[in-house]
């Protein structure tokens, strides 16, 4: 049965006002606050201007020329307690395949040139990793990190940027590393990276203190919209999303490359809706389930 604590509510400045369901990492409070804003986005209510869905929160901008802040956080309040129902909290969202070669050159060389910004090992990330998580080989490591689903649970950071959390049925199962303590200068476009439990694929070149295992053969963002996922947006994933990262052979890594940069790659990706109802009675069957209707 899922429960809720009461919602906290703060007026930021004169324009905002967040909302922190959880300050707890918990799937259930994302699935609400994606609820709450799809919600808001479909009334299109007359003063709120943006809506920012996060991982356990999100933040409300308003202009307070046209709708009264007080006004708007009683109505906020209304839907949220409206959301406690889990029966409501449906996301109809797409999962989407993510091919990545994991331990490649690129990632490693890049990891190793800036061990200094890493503070506690020389080795690259890949390694650190594996070490840190008692992994006896690369295997391992790949299988405990393409298994799981994942949910994207926020967007930003870079534009792009998708914050991915592991579905699995315990904190056990889930990689969990430091970030760097003093950020990298540089990462190359599509790198996989994980920080805390989370995981990314960084969008474009930037700086980074995620720990990189691996690099995406294909690209999460693109302002050219050249295949067909970008032509309505220039980001890949929206919050809701569910992504499977699936290991892919050097030889398969340079295909998939080469159909993106032909226009010709077409991503794998499925609709989906769901459900904190299912997930919450039935954990990591549900996700098997999900994953078999993905591969069928």
């Amino acid at each position: 049965m899922i429960f809720f604590s009461e919602t906290k509510f703060d007026f930021c400045g004169d324009e905002y006002i967040f909302a922190e369901i959880s300050r707890e990492m918990k799937i259930e409070s994302t699935l609400k606050a994606l609820s709450i804003t799809k919600e808001l986005s479909k009334r299109n209510i007359p003063g709120i201007t943006e809506i920012y869905p996060n991982n356990t929160s999100y933040l409300v901008r308003y202009d307070p020329n046209i709708i009264s802040p007080h006004h708007l956080l009683d109505y906020l309040r209304d839907v949220d307690r409206m959301k406690n129902e889990q029966e409501s909290l449906k996301v109809d969202a797409k999962i989407i395949e993510i091919p990545i070669l994991y331990d490649d050159v690129e990632t490693r060389k890049v990891s190793l040139q800036y061990s200094q910004h890493h503070g506690e090992s020389e080795e690259s990330n890949f390694d650190y990793v594996m070490k840190l998580g008692g992994f006896k080989s690369k295997k391992e490591v790949i299988k405990r990190h393409s298994d799981p689903l994942y949910l994207v649970t926020a967007i930003g950071f870079k534009p792009g940027t998708a914050w991915c959390f592991p579905l699995t049925v315990s904190k056990d199962e889930m990689i969990e590393v430091p970030k760097y303590k003093s950020p990298r200068p540089f990462t190359p476009e599509r790198a996989v990276g994980l920080g805390g439990v989370f995981s990314v694929v960084y969008p474009s070149d930037s700086p980074g203190s995620y720990q990189l295992i691996g690099r995406s053969a294909v690209p999460v963002y693109d302002v050219y919209q050249r295949l067909a996922p970008f032509r309505e947006s220039f980001v890949l994933a929206k919050p809701g999303d569910l992504w499977k990262y699936r290991p892919v052979s050097k030889a398969e890594y340079q295909n998939i490359r080469e159909e993106v940069i032909n226009g010709t790659y077409e991503y794998k990706m499925k609709p989906v809706s769901f459900s904190a109802a299912k997930y919450d009675e039935l954990g990591a069957e549900y996700i098997e389930q999900l994953k078999e209707e993905f591969d069928r």
